[in-house]
């Protein structure tokens, strides 16, 4: 099969998908999780491209629930490598990241020689990604939080899964996000697609 083939739909990267979970901000001073809820707004997995918001709650400098919209790459080869190339992530930083993840040992080496193109990601069981947070909703700028930085996605298909570190030179390092999909906003039954000629 010539090119890469794309990733297969996924019954989770549906638009209104809710996940809901922690993100851990602690550091060397502080013991600090966050409760987080992500919810997708939109999804083109032929454009390797998805965006949602990201609402943090209990966040001590914020009075309310922190509310953030992000874009995200689909790491597929075809739109998007396992190389960020912006927002300060050096290829060391990238692969420094990506490894943290169980899942990405098996694609290690291939992405230090070549970017991980070699590598048929279109069946693999674990979709990796990058999500950048644009702009506040909710807040201004002075709310106390920064949204400079980035997050490395690794999603699971099967269960829905996100697991994820936020990436910004300027914050705390390797600060984790643990998400589960939710069936909040689901109604009825999901089936495949199916054609009938």
């Amino acid at each position: 099969m010539p090119g890469q083939a794309l990733p297969p739909p996924c019954t989770f990267l549906n638009v209104g998908q809710a996940f809901t979970g922690t993100q851990n901000v602690s550091s060397g001073q502080k013991d600090e999780a966050w409760k987080v809820n992500v919810r997708l707004q939109g999804c083109d997995i032929q454009k390797g491209y998805l965006c949602g918001s990201m609402e943090a709650l209990n966040v001590p400098s914020a009075e309310t629930p922190v509310v953030t919209f992000w874009e995200g790459e689909i790491v597929d080869n075809k739109n998007y490598t396992f190389f960020t190339g912006q927002w300060d992530a050096t290829r060391d930083t990238d692969v420094n990241h990506w490894d943290k993840f169980p899942s990405f040992a098996a694609l290690k080496e291939d992405v230090k020689r070549d970017g991980g193109r070699s590598v048929d990601l279109a069946n693999y069981p674990f979709m990796f990604m990058r999500w950048k947070e644009k702009f506040f909703v909710n807040v201004g700028t002075d709310c106390g939080l920064t949204i400079a930085g980035f997050y490395y996605v690794c999603f699971s298909r099967s269960n829905g899964s996100v697991n994820g570190f936020y990436y910004d030179p300027n914050s705390s390092p390797y600060q984790k996000l643990e998400l589960m999909a939710t069936n909040e906003g689901r109604s009825g039954y999901s089936f495949a697609t199916y054609k009938f000629q």
